[in-house]
């Protein structure tokens, strides 16, 4: 490999962001260690070879996507070949897995995708009829046909206000139905619960409910959403015993705003957020990470039924809907009964806390005698099992 070439230095730029895995890797001249990290179960060795001009660029490394390695990689004018062998491991695998249970609710390759990746999609498991139920009931509450309570509503920035437009254009997301009567059946489904069980144990609550509406952008692409880990909003722990289940309501591509997501990110560290420098504005609460808008995106594409289960570390967003129609969805973070909620005071998540404790106080909620988890306590529920310490 030739010091000064600058097609083997970006070669081998894109290769190390994929390194998940402690090791020193020396390529001629070049020596680069990593921080040691837990091997992802299953995970694969991927041997890489890029010829660049008459010189030969070799690199090993660990990846749990070869998939996102082979799209990076393949916009490189140079020629790229990928083998693969299996990481020796000792012992069983299974028994090295430590964000999905040995109970039975998971396939092996279920468990092993969550492991590598940090997400699973599950085809076809909400039924149509009942989503478009969901869709109806959200229609009769931004419309005024049914009373919000004590719901949230978030609007977007650039039609809040606006009285000529449909609500449905408005409204992005409608918050904190857990107790809503119809909207509720998706939390207490028993083919989304069985399979949570299989992430969380059996004593689950529902923490965290959301349908989005993601409308035709305005034209000033505030219908996206910054890059961010979920667990920044929320303050209960441990991260590995929360999973969220996103239903796609209708079928979801890249055109009308699909959710992307960066595949093993799980085992990155909850990261700062902030809201994004963006040129037209950004909606309430969508907080983004900074520094890895270069990272390699998987776009997860879906149809009307189909459930992705993914990790609050997972790194994600969803882009503009360049479409005419609606790209509505419907979610719930659900978490083990045993978590216990943190004191967030004097962390990244503090303003975020601060936010939310304004915007309640502002809805006529004396924040004086409550915490930040009691906002939690008060917007969540048991869905199976046993109640301990959530």
């Amino acid at each position: 490999m030739c010091r000064d070439c600058d097609s083997c230095l970006s070669f081998l730029s894109r290769a190390f962001q994929f390194v998940c895995l402690s090791a020193e890797y020396t390529l001629g001249w070049l020596r680069v260690r990593r921080v040691p990290l837990t091997p992802a179960a299953g995970a694969r060795r991927l041997h890489i070879s890029s010829v660049l001009g008459g010189s030969c660029c070799q690199v090993e490394i660990m990846a749990a996507n070869r998939q996102v390695v082979q799209q990076t990689l393949s916009g490189m004018k140079v020629r790229v070949d990928i083998s693969v062998s299996p990481l020796e491991k000792e012992g069983d695998t299974a028994s090295s897995y430590q964000l999905t249970l040995d109970n039975g609710r998971l396939t092996e390759e279920q468990r092993r995708h969550y492991e590598e990746n940090g997400f699973l999609v599950v085809k076809k498991l909400v039924p149509d009829e009942l989503l478009d139920k969901f869709r109806a009931r959200f229609l009769d509450i931004v419309d005024g046909r049914v009373p919000k309570s004590q719901m949230t509503m978030m609007k977007d920035i650039a039609l809040r206000g606006r009285a000529d437009v449909p609500q449905e254009r408005v409204v992005n997301k409608l918050q904190d139905w857990v107790w809503d009567d119809v909207l509720s059946q998706f939390v207490l489904l028993p083919q989304i619960l069985d399979l949570v069980e299989g992430f969380l144990g059996e004593n689950i609550m529902a923490m965290h409910t959301m349908l989005i509406n993601k409308p035709p952008d305005a034209g000033t692409k505030t219908s996206r959403h910054p890059m961010h880990q979920d667990l920044h909003y929320f303050p209960f722990r441990p991260a590995d015993r929360i999973v969220c289940a996103w239903t796609a309501m209708e079928r979801v591509h890249q055109q009308n705003g699909c959710l992307f997501v960066v595949p093993g990110s799980h085992r990155i560290p909850l990261q700062p957020h902030e809201y994004p420098e963006w040129q037209d504005g950004v909606n309430k609460m969508y907080h983004g990470v900074r520094g890895y808008d270069d990272q390699a995106k998987l776009y997860v594409e879906m149809e009307k039924g189909d459930t992705v289960f993914f990790h609050p570390l997972l790194l994600h967003g969803s882009g503009a809907n360049i479409t005419q129609g609606f790209r509505k969805a419907i979610s719930c973070h659900f978490a083990a009964s045993e978590c216990h909620y943190i004191d967030v005071r004097g962390t990244s998540q503090q303003s975020l806390a601060d936010e939310v404790m304004k915007l309640a106080e502002k809805r006529g909620i004396s924040v004086d005698d409550i915490s930040f988890a009691d906002i939690w306590r008060f917007r969540s529920r048991l869905v199976r099992g046993k109640q301990a310490k959530l």
